[in-house]
């Protein structure tokens, strides 16, 4: 620790002589002397000193005077000032050293014992004092890079949140044009042999799309967008529809695939039936990627209820290749497997379980797995839900083929999209649908179109090149035209950024579809939008 600075201040050099031998004995202090106040005032500018003892009977300047001086002065107000005098220890003296900025007294002739425990007390606060400032100066650059750790975090969270937007649009426009294809040859007469081609076409797309979507759930709950929706549905037709998806799949591996429901289980539940979904789905896929023989199991048990609560499991087993015990939990972590050579003999992005994992927290559940290497493993999810009594469900509606729907009556439609995939998807679609439709590739054309041309609605992408949608949608908006500014219009975005489909509502479009979408669905927000009055045939 360095030295405390102490300076002694008196007229007469022996007192200064005296009083430094006095003092000689204290570790940790550096004595300046002078018998000049000016030279003083100048060392105390010039030195860090801490501490002054001060004679009040001086020529020119006294102690009083020099003390004030000291006060008044910033870069030496700190200095602690004690005052060393043989005059009378009337109260008037004693006020008036305080009034000057001095803390404390000395009385000649000096008495050793107090004069030193008075010295050593005071340099003990000033070690203390500079104790302070020392942590006070850390805990500020700690602050410091803390903020600068922050922003670089945030800056890191937005880049990849525009990244991970980006690669969503990149990836979900030329899925939806395929998809959109797939949608137009099952509607086509096809042969057995080609039909099959475009289910196994349609399950490689969806494959595709189950990939970009668990990325992109990971993102949404690491910043805690990712939203829990609670509804009514039936329990057992979810399962069951769950495990259709895998039906023909594990028939093709020559797998038995049960399904085992308890009696006592709820028949309508408030849920996430979307995220219960996902977790399930997740837990039969794993199990047909890692299971050549044998069988899957897939089981729904009430464990406990009380009232309307239900605590259930929802447990798949297989006969797979299983998991080494040492390798159960490192499962559940980002894009990791229970073997580096899974990933190469199996594939998988190492990011299912995780999410399962972070979704079953997000629903107040718990995920389990337990394995026998060699001979399969058994993951279940345990989760509370709450039944609903007599609740009747809305009838589920026939899911027809887009070629099925009622028409659409000549509808003026303007569709703005710079992908000519899914512009040619699109108005195929529309057309179908007995729509009259215009195709532009950019916001800047959609506005010349709407100068020379009447029309209904307008579907708009978001992301096009020279003008964007959400741009063209405030021109439009702002339009002196009543007719031009209150015309339908629904974006379509290969986005599923909660804050870009937000975007698009605050801009002005009356609806938000997603890529890839249902024609089912894009048909039902056009008869939404234009307020049409169907009637089926």
């Amino acid at each position: 620790m360095k030295k405390v600075n102490l300076l002694i201040l008196d007229d007469k050099a022996e007192n200064i002589i005296s009083l430094e031998a006095l003092l000689a004995d204290i570790d940790n202090v550096n004595i300046i002397s002078t018998t000049d106040p000016n030279e003083a005032l100048k060392l105390c500018w010039k030195n860090d000193i801490s501490i002054a003892l001060v004679d009040v009977q001086m020529p020119d300047i006294n102690g009083f005077e020099f003390v004030s001086l000291l006060k008044a002065n910033p870069k030496t107000s700190h200095i602690i000032a004690i005052m060393v005098t043989a005059i009378s220890k009337e109260d008037k003296y004693l006020i008036k050293g305080l009034q000057s900025g001095a803390v404390d007294y000395l009385y000649k002739p000096l008495n050793p014992e107090i004069t030193i425990a008075k010295v050593n007390a005071f340099i003990k606060q000033v070690e203390i004092q500079e104790e302070i400032i020392h942590k006070n100066a850390e805990l500020e650059q700690s602050k410091i890079a803390l903020i600068q750790a922050n922003r670089e975090a945030e800056h890191a969270r937005k880049s990849k949140e525009i990244f991970l937007a980006n690669m969503s649009h990149e990836i979900r426009t030329p899925i939806n044009g395929i998809m959109g294809i797939m949608h137009m040859l099952k509607n086509s007469p096809l042969n057995e042999e080609q039909m099959d081609w475009v289910k196994r076409l349609d399950t490689a797309s969806n494959s595709l799309l189950m990939i970009i979507n668990d990325i992109l759930d990971i993102s949404k709950i690491d910043s805690g967008m990712l939203k829990i929706e609670f509804e009514n549905f039936n329990l057992k037709d979810l399962v069951h529809e769950t495990a259709n998806i895998f039906r023909l799949k594990a028939e093709s591996k020559g797998l038995e695939f049960d399904i085992t429901f308890d009696d006592s289980l709820p028949k309508i539940v408030r849920f996430d039936s979307l995220r219960l979904q996902q977790i399930l789905t997740n837990f039969i896929s794993n199990a047909l990627k890692f299971t050549d023989d044998g069988s899957i199991e897939f089981s729904v048990n009430t464990i406990s209820h009380n009232n309307n609560k239900h605590t259930i499991a929802f447990a798949v087993k297989d006969t797979g290749i299983g998991i080494r015990a040492e390798s159960v939990e490192k499962i559940f972590q980002e894009f990791e497997q229970g073997d580096d050579r899974i990933t190469k003999k199996f594939g998988g992005t190492g990011l299912g379980l995780a999410i399962v994992k972070r979704l079953a927290k997000l629903l107040d559940g718990e995920v389990k797995a337990e394995s026998n290497y060699g001979q399969g493993s058994v993951f279940t999810f345990i989760v509370e839900m709450e039944e609903v009594i007599a609740e009747k469900l809305d009838e589920k509606k026939e899911n027809l083929q887009y070629t099925q729907l009622p028409k659409l009556s000549n509808l003026n439609t303007l569709v703005a999209e710079d992908n000519d995939l899914n512009s040619f998807m699109l108005a195929h679609m529309l057309r179908k649908w007995e729509c009259n439709v215009t195709i532009v590739k950019n916001g800047r054309l959609a506005l010349e179109a709407l100068e020379s041309n009447d029309y209904d609605l307008i579907l708009m992408d978001t992301h096009m090149p020279i003008m964007s949608g959400f741009e063209a949608i405030t021109e439009i908006r702002n339009s002196l035209n009543p007719k031009l500014s209150n015309i339908p219009i629904i974006t379509i975005s290969a986005s599923v950024m909660e804050h870009e489909q937000k975007a698009a509502f605050e801009v002005g479009a009356d609806d938000v579809i997603g890529k890839p979408f249902n024609p089912l669905e894009l048909y039902n927000k056009i008869v939404k939008a234009c307020k049409l009055q169907i009637i089926n045939s």
